[in-house]
């Protein structure tokens, strides 16, 4: 039997993509595996690394794996993720040296929103550990940074906390033109609602805090320039969670480009700031780094970072690594805010990119694997391809799982495991957020 006829068998009409996928498939046991791969990517000036879901073990793992041999070998400055600033910058404190905490467990106990689990587990302690060692060997240290935007009274309490030890004039100017959430109890849902009533809501006190720390004298800024810095990150960040909660109840623009421009904007800051040649490596689903283009978000109104990096910096200075999985087991839970639970993947839908890759792992008797996309053709037609939040309903997943994708222009590279694992979470406190995130159900 050839093999076109071996694949047509098992999956009528995907001779084509099986072949395609197993002409270029790279097995993948041990990080000296990733030769081909970071080939492909190194000389990027942005390398993003996704996820098709935020609680499986392998996607943490070969994630880290690859960020530690670009940081080593290629000159990658920082890890940015799609997590929040606050609880990040903890991190980044530990990671560089600047804290007492001694080990990255407690520096996690930041991490207090829920789910805590996609930053506070056991596979970004040892992340933790292994750029703590990289950095005090290093004059440039290497930092680790939180890209999203929901940590609105986080953000304000860490403003105020900054400048109170720098410049406490300041400091109660600020915290005047925050107290205008002060009737909302650090509720964001209460805040979110009251605009119904009060559409002005606190839209001109958080744009004049931000432009009067934007302000400051370049001479106080000498002097505590990474204290300044955090104040503005955080300003900004208070300035678009703000404008966020206000799209999710106004509808003049989709929360969710609110949430990836922010993103993006943050992205850019940081690469500013680490100077001229600068190059980041960002974590995050696949729903945020994967080409919005090359999916029905282009006709929906939507973007994400993946094209947008492509965009404002050229498809030549950006790698965008997807990653995927058949079945096996992920850490999400049935309800936002619900108890954290190891749930089964059922094996991925008929005639899914998911399912194709598996008949591929069949055929070349690999459990895990990559492919450099370059633009193949083949693999740039449209199918299924699953992507699962933290609420995830295993039973109903083939009816609102899969986006329609194109691989090959919404990927540079795609890594495929075909059984996984659940990700093991720290034992972690949360702090109660009752507004879910977007679409598709905690991404």
């Amino acid at each position: 039997m050839n093999q076109s006829s071996q694949y047509t068998s098992q999956v009528p009409g995907s001779s084509r993509i099986l072949q395609e996928i197993e002409k270029n498939a790279v097995p993948l046991k041990d990080n000296r595996d990733l030769e081909k791969l970071i080939k492909n990517i190194a000389d990027k000036k942005i390398v993003m690394l996704g996820e098709s879901s935020h609680g499986t073990e392998e996607f943490y793992k070969w994630r880290r794996l690859l960020s530690q041999e670009l940081i080593q070998h290629h000159g990658f400055s920082f890890i940015a993720v799609e997590g929040d600033w606050p609880p990040s910058a903890e991190l980044n404190r530990f990671v560089q040296g600047g804290t007492r905490t001694k080990a990255p467990e407690d520096a996690l106990k930041s991490f207090q929103r829920w789910p805590t689990w996609m930053w506070a587990n056991t596979e970004i302690v040892r992340l933790a550990h292994w750029l703590k060692d990289y950095n005090k060997k290093e004059k440039q240290k290497v930092g680790f940074f939180g890209l999203d935007v929901y940590s609105l009274f986080e953000s304000i309490d860490e403003i105020i906390k900054q400048l109170n030890s720098i410049d406490p004039d300041l400091a109660h100017h600020i915290q005047t033109q925050y107290a205008c959430f002060d009737p909302y109890q650090r509720d964001e849902r209460t805040y979110a609602r009251s605009l119904i009533q009060f559409p002005e809501g606190c839209e001109k006190q958080v744009l004049k805090a931000l432009t009067d720390l934007l302000n400051v004298r370049l001479d106080k800024m000498t002097r505590h320039s990474e204290k300044y810095f955090d104040a503005r990150q955080n300003a900004r960040i208070v300035k678009n969670a703000e404008k966020y909660y206000r799209a999710m109840i106004q509808g003049e623009e989709d929360s969710w480009n609110v949430r990836d421009r922010h993103m993006i904007e943050t992205l850019d800051i940081l690469l500013n700031r680490h100077g001229e040649n600068s190059k980041a490596i960002v974590w995050a689903h696949n729903t945020h780094i994967g080409d919005y283009r090359a999916t029905p978000m282009l006709q929906e109104g939507q973007v994400n970072i993946g094209g947008l990096a492509r965009e404002q910096w050229g498809a030549e200075e950006v790698a965008l690594v997807g990653f995927g999985t058949y079945q096996g087991e992920v850490i999400a839970s049935h309800a936002w805010d619900g108890p954290i639970e190891v749930m089964k993947v059922p094996p991925g839908r008929e005639q899914s990119y998911e399912a194709y890759f598996h008949e591929a792992s069949k055929h070349l008797r690999e459990d895990s694997f990559y492919i450099c996309l370059n633009n193949s053709e083949i693999l740039s037609e449209t199918y299924g391809h699953r992507a699962i939040g933290v609420v995830y309903d295993p039973e109903h997943e083939r009816f609102g799982n899969y986006v329609p994708s194109s691989l090959s222009k919404r990927y540079d590279a795609f890594v495929f495991i075909d059984k996984t694992t659940a990700l093991t979470p720290l034992k972690q406190d949360f702090k109660r957020d009752e507004i879910p995130e977007t679409w598709p159900r905690g991404t």
